[in-house]
């Protein structure tokens, strides 16, 4: 037998092999997920009392206590979970909880990671546990607004050498070479088609 053809059946046979194995950890997988759901771990309702009118109004939350008491104030201030009531909870909870952990170091030490890394970390779980105790996905616009605030506000002076632009001659050199090289290469094609040297 050619031995291309045998190499070609045994690639096939291979892939078809790996394709295989691939689909079954895909199934695997999917109803290890499925599995995992159970009421411990869904979402269970929260009945709230609004302040207004004294009515009850359902909120999913879960069931811990820390998440109960974001959806009862939610529920109470703003009449549910939303985007206002999460960012009144970020303001008053974890921009505060860090704003005084950043004012116990000097200014020049907001720039050294490893004196913010844990207070950065921390302010990050906060502001991820508030969202999904609210059942508001994270990261979400509020979020990224939000940490762009704390850097222009705390690190915005910090160095970023190592993300900084390369000196203009070499930007030049990166981008001047290839616009000359197209010429080249359209006037080369163009040559070799005239002369009949085009079959290849």
């Amino acid at each position: 037998m050619n031995r291309a053809l045998l190499g070609k059946m045994t690639f096939t046979r291979f892939s078809f092999g790996l394709s295989g194995c691939f689909v079954i950890l895909l199934i695997w997988g999917c109803t290890t997920v499925v599995c995992l759901v159970n009421e411990d771990v869904t979402v269970q309702p929260v009945t709230v009392t609004d302040a207004s009118g004294g009515t009850t109004q359902s909120i999913a939350c879960e069931s811990s206590e820390r998440c109960w008491a974001f959806c009862h104030f939610c529920g109470t201030k703003y009449g549910g979970p939303s985007m206002d009531c999460l960012s009144t909870l970020f303001l008053h909870l974890c921009q505060s909880h860090f704003e005084n952990a950043m004012t116990t170091l000097n200014n020049t030490d907001w720039c050294i990671w490893g004196n913010v890394n844990s207070l950065y970390s921390n302010l990050s779980i906060c502001t991820e546990e508030i969202s999904d105790c609210l059942l508001i996905p994270w990261p979400n616009p509020l979020v990224e607004q939000f940490f762009v605030d704390i850097h222009s506000r705390f690190f915005k002076e910090c160095p970023t050498e190592e993300f900084s632009d390369p000196p203009p001659p070499i930007v030049f050199a990166l981008v001047f070479i290839p616009i000359c090289l197209i010429p080249v290469m359209v006037s080369l094609v163009v040559l070799k088609t005239k002369n009949g040297d085009g079959s290849s």
